[in-house]
This record gives C-alpha cells, structure tokens and sequence, in this order.
C-alpha cells in the first residue's frame, strides 16, 4: 500500500509538469494496459512460483504512478472544460450569482469570488471579481459586500492570465485550484442590485460565520496594527497582514504559524480530544460506565476529528488546513477501526487522501514543507524515545520482582522539554535542503524564533482569539486586546530576530541534483545514535550553501525582460555587475512589480546587490517598484529623471540625472546614454515620457536599445542628434508600442532584428497598437510580447539567443 500511495504522488506530480493534457482516450488505454499487468501478477502470485517482494513493490509504484497520472488528468480535464469564449474577453456581461467567499476590502474597493447562477452568455459557474472605488469607471461608493448575498451585476470579464516569470507564484494554477475559471471587475450600471440578503446554503452560512467572526474583532480592536494576525488565528483571513510584517515573519522562520495552521489544528482538536476522553472515561462523573459500551480512545478520536473538521471550515477549508484535517481524519479512522499498524502507513495514507481531492496540491510549497516536516519529524523520532529510569532503592532484593514507578511531574515536564527540543533540532535540519529548493534563502534565527513563538502562539494567542471572538462584545474586547498585545510583544521580539545582520541566509535555487545530494546527507545526519560519523551529513550542505549565483563570461551580457503587466523592468548582467532598468507598475498601495516579481526573482537567484538602478522617468508603470526594490536589495547608484525631491531619489544611497552622452563600460560591454538632453532638465513644460533614459547596450558587437517611454518627436530628436548611435540588434519598443511612437523613420534608423513589446494582458490602452505592429512586421522586424511569451531572456554573445518563459516551461493550464 505504501509503494503504490508513493507512485499516486509521483504520477500526480508528473502530470503537473506537462504542457498538454493527454486525452481521455489516451487514459483509457492506459489503464486497460495496467489492469492487463495487475491481472498477469495475480495470476503468477497464485501460481507455484510467487512473485518476487522487490518485483510486487515495483509493480505498486508503477502501479501507483499510472493510476495518479490518470486521475490527475481525469480532474484537470473537469476542471478545464467550462472556460470563456474569446469572443465574450472585454465585453459587458450581466450576470446573476452569488458572493461565494469572503470578501478582501482594500484601499480600492473590494475582491470576491462569485458562483454564477444565470448571465447574458455562456461563463464559468465560479468567476472572481473586483468592485473598484474611482478607478475604471470613477465609481465614488462600493457596496458593502457580504458571503451568501444574491447580486445582479454587469461585468467585464476574461480568460485566468496572470504574470509569467522565473521563480514567481503561478496565478493561473492557482485560480485552476480554487475552480476560478476567469476573472474581471464590476461595471458602472444602474441594474447593479443586490437581489437577496442571503441565499441559505451550507458553504454560503460557513462563509457568513467567518465575516461575523472577522468584523467583530475588527470591531474589537479599531486600528491596531495587528488585528489582521488576530483575524488569520481565528478564520484563516491573512488577506489583512501588512507586508512589512509579513516579510518580517518570513524572515524569522514562523510564517507557518500566522494562520490557522496544521499546529494550531492539531492543539485544538488535541485539547478538545483530551477532554472527551476524560470526561467519558469518568463517565462524566456519573455512574454510566460508558468505557464498556465504546472505549474512551475511540470517543476522543472522534472528538477531535469532528473539532478538526469544524476549525478547518471556519478556516474557510484552505487547502494547507485540508491537509492537517486529512491526516487527523486518517489517524482517527485508524484508531476507530484498529488499523493503527504504523505511522508511515498513516502518512502515506495522508498523502493519497490529499492528492486524490486535490492534485494540484504539489505545485505549493505548502505541501512539501508539511508532508516533510511530518515525515522528518517521525524518522528523526520514533522509535528513540529514551524511557525515564531510576536506580532501584537501596537495600532492594536484586531477585525482588520490578514493579514499575511512575514518573513524577518534574520527570514528565524535563522529558517533554527534551522531546520538544530534539524535534525542534531535527524539524530545523531536515528542511534546510527543501526550504533552500523552494526559497533560495533560510531563517537562522528561526530555532530562536519558534522557541518563542510557537508556545507563545499556539498555547496562549489562539486560545485567547478564538475565546473572544465567541464572548459577547463587552467581554470580547479585552479578551482580544490581551491577545493583541501579546502579538505586539511578540513582532517587537520578532524584528530584533529580523533586523540582525545574518537572519537570513541566502544562495541560489539549487538544481535538483544538488538537493538531492544534500538530503542524504542530511538523512545521514539525523540518523540514530550510534551512526558512524553523522556529523559528516553537514559536508553535504556546502554547495548548497555557498553557491554563488550564475553569470556571463567576460564580454557576455544577459538581458532579463520582466512580465510585469502593463509596464517595464529590464535586468541587465554582465560577468560581474548587475543593472535594472526600471522597475514595473505599482498594482496597489501595498503590491508592486518590485516585490511581487523582482525581488523574489533575485533572491532565488542568490542575487543581493545591484551595482545600479535607471528608472527611466516617473510615470508608476516604470517607477512602481522602486521603492520595494531599493528596500529589499543594495543598490549602489540610481540614474533617472526625477527630480531630486521624488520619493525614489530621496531613498537612494547615490542618485544621479540621465543626461545623452554619458558612458561606461562594464567587465566588456558598453552602456551609452542616448537621451535625454542635459539641457531638456531646465524645462518644466516637458512630459515625464519625454524624458525618458534611453540606455543603448553593446556586448561582442551585438547590441539592444532600451528607449523607454520616448515618443515620436523624442525619436527625431536621437535622429538628429544621434542617428550613428541608433543602430541595435534588439530594441524595447517605445512606450509599449503606442500609437504615439515607433515611427517608420526611427525603425529603419534602429534596423532591429527583434522587438519586444513590453505589455499587459489586455491593458486598458490596447498597446500595442495594431498598425504598429503592423508597421514593424512590414520591415522584417520579428516580435515577441510578454504578455504572450511571460518573462524574455536574451543572450548576447556571438549570436543573440532568446528564450520565453511560457514557451519553455509550458503547462497546460497556460
């Protein structure tokens, strides 16, 4: 059973890395071939001879991994059928459905989920919608939004499309896993009307629980600053958490605990579990008996599953909740039916059970940091528990039959401590390898941190939340204000943790060879007492963790062109130096280009420094990120347009104006200046575009011109001034590919023989523009687009070597 749960988990992985989905014909041959192969093991088991144990387990993995890859498919075909038509991308809908999760108020209006009953067209039954306050349509008011509502809306809608780039969260997947098959936002009209005040069913009253319990700590605890950790420990809502104090949780290692994660579910249910048992083995102090009529274990796994089930849906049955309430249901079924063999059938048995309901759980961190630490934890503990002994009391007789001592409570309280402590010691090593794969960075301080955190959290925070979210208002409040203020003490401790100068250590994303390499050693190093030499294990993490990241050869250059939606950022490496050329949109007051997709590229890159920064003028879809950026990574000097007071200028160690003329060359590759003017500074009447900096590049005789914002007369200013400069392999279209820009005489002066057009899905300025493309097409000019292509790397050596994101690790989702 254990091998074929292990080949379920294997096929349901590989699946997830395909570009196409096999057909369901396909499957059936599949599986007509494997019923095929078990019946020919049958009938050899039966026969004189008996099948081999190594041949059986190989025949359950196979057996196994078919069998996932089937069922994986089987699901994403369910789940990819109901789409909307190209046709119907951008058009107002009307459509009748109700508020089907809890709704996220922001700055800007507010984001839910809605399952649609009725619409003009044919859409998906689960789409997700934002209702925006002045945007778009200058709306002044957005409604008060609540789950279960029945609304009548015109929307504009489209297919799931989200940025596609390098170490970077899947949107895409993402909204396949929650169901959401597209998306959009709430048109201006005068049939926008709520319909009923609820629709009566068992997932829209889970829902309406969550938004009471959410707005009566809200209530609770009016601005103060951590009342979004108060609203995660008790409905799973972190949607309210600031990203400074995100970053830093993270940065501490107890990200895990700020929500209702598997520890807090599994204490719940525990205390709950514990109480039953003792109740029922007392019989609740009466004279019932009840242990003779079902035994007190079995009442308590029941508890506990059934307290389990009940936190995770107030979780709003997240899947890393699912996942805990899973193994908590195996555990009990097991103890229930007296199946409980051993823990690793329970883990795996786990595993297949969160795998079958959702296959699509492998693509998340989440899920190989739970199922790890689970696994660490047993391999590292069971079966070593050191029993508490005494010395037999003097002047005993040896020959005298033992009679077992029970421990005292200071015997009991020091073994725990020591368990605890162990566990926390093989929790901490056993995932240093993955937690590297999957983030490129690990906590150092996060042993200290969870010491803190995990009693402080677990015991006393999430008790005290959950109790007053449930008191009435005039004993809730200072129930959760105790909590809250044991959370600020708690971010204070926090941010000493994060602010040290090694809290984190961070290297490159390994290869997978690499990680496997270092688990073994790290298999070898939490191995029993006894085992020779464990402490060799440690040798293994050395490539790990001082990988250096990788870069050009001398006279080489990289050209990274970041999908960042409707805007730009550009990351330019040579052999030693690093460069970013603006830094993509501000997508909301709190989320941004620069720590949405750059950031998180460089840091799983091992990158920690940039030698310079150009944000080629101000205008937020080239400056949005800058700030995050300059905050997260050292950046020695920043070259733009803005004036010295700008916000970006002011945050930069060294910032300089962009001025045509300027020069440096960079381990071999040239880096020129070509606009704008010294002189154009003195102006005020000038446009932000019309300063843009426009950098041209040149590595081995190949060279790209990055021209920013500019327009048509800024184009004939470089052709007057410079024309002799203007000759480049690859250019950055101009201002996205405006109508504005990209004139006949600019693009035979540039002579490119690639474009790239730097845009967002479907923006609201239509870039590019179709007669531009056009244009560039008529001259032999290729073009790539990351709104179609995701992320672009170019390679400029003897030759120019492309490669796009979405071509080259296609999923069949995209």
């Amino acid at each position: 059973m254990r091998m074929a749960l292990t080949g379920f988990a294997i096929g349901t992985a590989c699946l997830q890395v395909q570009a196409v989905l096999p057909s369901l014909q396909a499957l059936a041959l599949a599986g007509g071939a494997l019923l095929m192969l078990l019946a020919l093991l049958v009938v050899r088991r039966r026969g004189a001879r008996r099948v081999p144990v190594v041949v059986r387990a190989l025949a359950a993995l196979a057996t196994g991994c078919v069998v996932g890859f089937g069922w994986a498919a089987w699901l994403a075909h369910q789940a990819l059928a109901p789409e909307l038509a190209l046709a119907d991308e951008g058009r107002d809908v009307r459509i009748v459905g109700t508020v089907d999760n809890l709704p996220y108020k922001f700055s800007q209006g507010v984001r839910f989920n809605f399952a649609v009953e009725r619409a003009d067209v044919e859409v998906p039954p689960k789409i997700a919608l934002s209702w925006y306050l002045g945007y778009r349509d200058q709306v002044t008011e957005v409604p008060d939004i609540q789950p279960g509502e029945r609304w009548q809306l015109t929307v504009r809608l489209q297919r799931p499309h989200g940025n596609a780039n390098p170490y970077n969260f899947d949107y895409e997947a993402w909204l396949l896993e929650q169901g959401v098959r597209a998306t959009g936002y709430v048109r201006v009209a005068r049939d926008n009307q709520r319909l009923d005040s609820f629709v009566f069913s068992a997932s829209n009253l889970i829902e309406h629980s969550r938004a009471v319990l959410r707005q009566r700590i809200l209530d609770a605890l009016p601005g103060k600053p951590y009342a979004g950790v108060i609203v995660a420990l008790v409905v799973g809502d972190q949607r309210g958490i600031d990203q400074a104090d995100w970053q830093v949780f993270n940065r501490t290692g107890i990200g895990h605990l700020i929500s209702i994660s598997g520890l807090h579910i599994t204490m719940v249910a525990g205390l709950f579990a514990l109480a039953a048992f003792s109740l029922w083995r007392w019989s609740f102090f009466t004279r019932a008996q009840l242990p003779l009529l079902l035994p007190a274990q079995k009442v308590a796994a029941l508890v506990g599953a059934a307290v389990a089930l009940l936190y995770v849906l107030l979780a709003g049955f997240g899947v890393p909740a699912q996942r805990t309430l899973y193994m908590l249901m195996v555990v009990a079924a097991a103890l229930w039916f007296n199946r409980l063999t051993s823990v690793s059938h329970v883990l795996c048995t786990a595993l297949g059970v969160v795998l079958v309901i959702d296959p699509w759980a492998v693509l998340w961190p989440g899920f190989w940091l739970s199922f790890s630490a689970v696994a660490v934890i047993l391999y590292a503990t069971v079966g070593r528990t050191v029993p508490i002994t005494r010395a037999p009391p003097a002047g005993r007789d040896p020959a005298a039959p033992h009679v077992p001592v029970p421990p005292t409570y200071r015997e009991r309280f020091l073994l725990a401590l020591r368990v605890g402590a162990h566990t926390q010691y093989a929790v901490t090593l056993g995932l240093v390898p993955l937690t590297m794969l999957l983030f490129g960075q690990v906590s150092v301080v996060s042993p200290l941190a969870n010491a803190v955190a995990i009693p402080l959290i677990s015991l006393v925070v999430t008790p005290l939340a959950l109790i007053g979210s449930m008191l009435p208002a005039v004993l809730a409040t200072p129930v959760l204000t105790l909590a809250h203020w044991l959370v600020e003490l708690l971010a204070q401790c926090l941010q000493w943790f994060s602010a040290m100068r090694y809290a984190v250590w961070s290297a490159p994303q390994p290869p997978f060879w690499l990680f496997c390499w270092a688990m073994f050693g790290t298999i070898w190093l939490l191995a029993p007492r006894g085992w020779p030499v464990r402490w060799l294990g440690l040798a293994t993490w050395i490539p790990l963790l001082a990988a250096e990241p990788t870069h050009p050869a001398p006279g080489r250059m990289t050209v990274t062109a970041f999908d960042v939606g409707q805007g730009m950022a550009l990351l330019i490496e040579t052999s030693g130096h690093r460069l970013l050329y603006d830094t993509g949109p501000a997508y909301s007051p709190e989320s941004n280009a620069g720590n949405r997709v750059i950031v998180p590229y460089l840091r799983a890159r091992g990158i920690n420094a940039l030698d310079g920064m150009i944000v080629s003028h101000s205008d937020a879809d080239h400056s949005g990120g800058a700030l995050s950026v300059l905050e997260g990574v050292r950046t020695g000097w920043v070259l733009s347009s803005l004036s010295p007071q700008h916000a970006i200028a002011q945050a930069a160690r060294q910032h300089l104006h962009c001025a045509a003329g300027q020069r440096w060359r960079w381990d071999g590759v040239d880096f020129e200046i070509l606009h704008p003017q010294a002189g154009s500074y003195a102006s005020h009447a000038l446009k932000a575009n019309a300063r843009s900096c426009t950098l041209k590049l040149t590595a081995g005789g190949k060279s790209v011109l990055l021209a920013g914002d500019i327009e048509a007369d800024q184009e004939a200013q470089l052709l007057e001034h410079d024309a002799g400069r203007l000759p480049a392999d690859v250019l950055i279209a101009p201002h996205h590919g405006s109508g504005t820009s990209s004139t006949y005489a600019f693009l035979q002066a540039v002579k490119p023989q690639l474009a790239l057009f730097l845009v967002g899905y479907r923006n609201r300025y239509r870039h590019p523009k179709q007669e531009v493309v056009d244009r560039y097409r008529q001259l032999g000019i290729a073009c790539l687009r990351t709104d179609q292509s995701g992320a672009i790397t170019l390679e400029f050596g003897d030759s120019i070597t492309t490669s796009a994101y979405r071509r080259d690790t296609a999923r069949y989702w995209r």
